[in-house]
């Protein structure tokens, strides 16, 4: 049976596109590398069928990487002792440096999956392809085995910190790629990345999505909870955008089978730089990216700008002035509790407080905060980090979540023994929250005694403030019958707006503010607890003491024209 080979698309196109080869030659090299059980990189460098500087550029404009010049490296002939010479001589490539426990190997074919992974089986490490000119490699090669003098005066560590794989992302400037000039000689793929970065957040996007499908390939961003649709690059640009993707959040390009994480910091201006936690996935028709953007300005916005209502703010005030208790901030996922919680140890964060942070992962970097990634891998969870910290001298801790009965145990521990406690739950209300602890095994006791606020929490898109239109006229009776009688807002202060829609917004909305239920536990709310009462009967005493539940709180900002009675709806119905 005779299967046709494409040479339409891919890498194989771009050296047609190039004239490196022609179409015929090209075809006949996919044909014969594949019987020689070659990569077909590896196979044009063998026959020489394309100048091999050549084949480099045109591999790293492919694969949005850089081509690594050996001339000016010095031989590293320690490294020997992880690749041996069988390997070494099987596959042509060299290696360079390590740079913690990963390697970095010179190699002209970049996705030689075979190579790679024998390179990190024998070495145990893990190791990171960089693109190099074939006879190079060679000469590299032969010096190392025949442990020849090397001329090159400069030592190993200088090169390996002069070459840095990842360093244009991570230290970036984006907007060098939009000026109109050329200045790196960046693929269109990268200038793609880049852009798409750039543009979301610009945006003030929270998320970007890149997904690959049969016939297309999209970009989505979402923007104030909601995503969108933002642009339909070419489908052959799949594989390289993942390869670049990873290249720049410091992940292993061969591996395809498995989720992969990673980060990258992008410099967007002079005054901003965000960081982005990456994610992959491998999907039926390639791997799907999403990025999510973490900008550190958003928790330096103060209390002020998150929407709290006053007697809401002034009771999370209180609470972190205390010496000593347990603050929980709950909801769902994206809404807005992990900025809740760095807002609050921003504001206790002095010099003469020593605060340590439990997160999985570390989304914001916190200057003056003692930050603990959690690496479950290697036994380091939230109960051992916690454990730690109250060897540590504390004052504040925070856990960025409390996911099972050990944690919360050491947490309430903490909260009693004269530590202030902040962390977070996946619950509805704040009612709930308490119930959930109890559920997990905590004791009543132990719960009425150590928590000292639950703040329950969505976010809400506010209203575009330059095209919202008022409604002409609204019976009282759909006023009441929405619950706006129980808000404690007088019926003739209604300012009741819609959206609308214009240049300056998305659909009649811009940004998004947060809509909070803040439970005080009190001495009657502690008593409901110790006698063991369900969250309907802690609701209920709670507003009999002035809670104001979620909805109360959403319809409040409707009544006061800050998001539609859409958005309340939205957010507060189950």
């Amino acid at each position: 049976m005779n299967i046709a080979i494409d040479v339409s698309r891919g890498f194989p196109k771009r050296l047609i596109d190039e004239s490196l080869i022609s179409p015929a030659d090209m075809l006949s090299a996919v044909k014969d590398a594949k019987a020689a059980n070659l990569t077909l990189i590896n196979f044009i460098c063998e026959k020489q069928l394309v100048d091999d500087q050549k084949l480099a550029q045109a591999a790293a404009k492919e694969f949005g990487m850089a081509v690594y010049d050996l001339r000016q490296h010095a031989i590293n002939r320690d490294l020997k002792d992880l690749v041996d010479r069988k390997l070494l001589r099987k596959h042509v490539v060299v290696p360079l440096f390590t740079r913690g426990k990963k390697l970095f190997v010179a190699t002209a074919d970049p996705f030689d999956v075979q190579c790679l992974r024998d390179i990190q089986f024998q070495s145990k490490m893990f190791v990171e392809a960089v693109i190099c000119v074939y006879s190079g490699i060679l000469e590299s090669r032969e010096a190392l085995l025949n442990n020849q003098a090397d001329n090159i005066a400069e030592s190993l560590s200088i090169n390996s910190a002069d070459y840095e794989p990842t360093q244009k992302v991570i230290e970036y400037s984006v907007e060098q790629l939009f000026d109109g000039e050329d200045v790196s000689n960046e693929t269109p793929v990268v200038r793609f990345v880049n852009k798409m970065i750039k543009d979301a957040v610009d945006a003030k996007a929270s998320d970007l999505h890149f997904e690959p499908y049969e016939k297309e390939y999209r970009v989505r961003f979402r923007v104030d909870g909601v995503l969108r649709e933002i642009f339909k690059p070419p489908n052959s640009w799949s594989s390289r955008v993942i390869a670049r993707i990873k290249v720049m959040s410091q992940m292993d390009i061969t591996e395809r089978r498995i989720p992969q994480d990673g980060r990258i910091r992008a410099v967007i201006s002079e005054s901003k730089t965000v960081d982005l936690r990456v994610n992959t996935l491998p999907m039926q028709f390639g791997e799907k990216v999403v990025m999510r953007i973490l900008d550190s300005s958003s928790t330096k916005m103060g209390i002020d700008t998150l929407g709290y209502d006053e007697d809401q703010k002034q009771y999370y005030l209180a609470a972190l002035a205390r010496p000593q208790g347990m603050i929980l901030v709950t909801g769902p996922t994206g809404s807005g509790k992990t900025v809740s919680l760095y807002t609050g140890i921003n504001i206790l964060n002095t010099s003469e407080r020593n605060i340590s942070t439990a997160e999985d992962p570390i989304e914001i970097n916190l200057p003056g905060i003692n930050q603990t990634q959690i690496n479950t891998r290697v036994g380091l969870d939230f109960p051992t980090a916690m454990r730690a910290f109250l060897r540590q001298d504390p004052d504040v801790l925070m856990v960025g979540e409390i996911r099972d009965l050990d944690t919360a145990e050491i947490a309430v521990k903490a909260a009693q023994t004269g530590h202030l406690v902040l962390s977070t739950l996946h619950t509805n209300s704040a009612a709930e929250t308490l119930n959930r602890l109890l559920n997990m095994g905590l004791s009543t006791f132990n719960l009425a005694t150590s928590v000292s606020l639950v703040i329950a929490q969505r976010l809400a898109r506010k209203l575009c403030t330059h095209c919202k239109r008022p409604f002409d006229d609204l019976p009282q009776e759909i006023l009441d019958d929405e619950g706006f009688d129980t808000i404690g807002i007088a019926w003739i202060d209604f300012e009741i707006f819609r959206a609308v829609g214009c240049k300056k917004c998305t659909k009649g909305y811009s940004g998004r503010t947060g809509i909070y239920e803040v439970l005080v536990i009190t001495p009657k709310i502690s008593t409901i607890i110790l006698h063991g009462g369900s969250s309907v009967d802690i609701l209920a005493g709670a507003i009999g003491e002035g809670f104001r539940p979620m909805r109360i709180s959403a319809l409040r900002k409707v009544a006061n024209g800050l998001i539609s009675m859409k958005e309340a709806n939205r957010i507060t119905t189950d």
